[in-house]
């Protein structure tokens, strides 16, 4: 069997959706939503009604593994869009449409920021 003729082998990754990526002050967005979101919480920033603002912050959800005479795993991670404080407290966020909340390998990575950090994923749907 050709390799060639199995979908997306060999060939450049994209996305499961086909977003346009938004480059502002520097930082990458993967959609238009999303950078229109990042404008809204920099304007909420500068009038004080946020602070702390991090773009894309990543957190570890399962740590990395060694069993013995085994190949090891590396850690996974969770990576939102955007995290902050608002009335002091943590809140985290991302920028999802109704078919990438569906996503299995993102609901599996939610569930485990609440169980392993304590941490809610406030999900901005567009």
């Amino acid at each position: 069997m050709a390799y060639a003729a199995i979908a997306g082998f060999g060939g450049k990754k994209t996305g499961k959706v086909n977003h346009e990526r938004v480059t502002i002050n520097g930082i990458v967005f993967d959609s238009i939503a999303e950078a229109d979101r990042y404008r809204v919480l920099r304007v909420m920033e500068k009038t004080g009604k946020i602070s702390d603002l991090v773009c894309h912050p990543r957190w570890e959800i399962i740590p990395a593994q060694n069993p013995e005479g085994h190949r090891g795993f590396q850690p996974a991670h969770y990576t939102a869009d955007f995290s902050y404080v608002k009335d002091g407290k943590l809140i985290v966020e991302d920028v999802k449409s109704e078919y990438t909340r569906q996503e299995e390998d993102y609901k599996l990575r939610r569930k485990l920021m609440l169980l392993v950090h304590g941490i809610y994923v406030e999900e901005v749907i567009i």
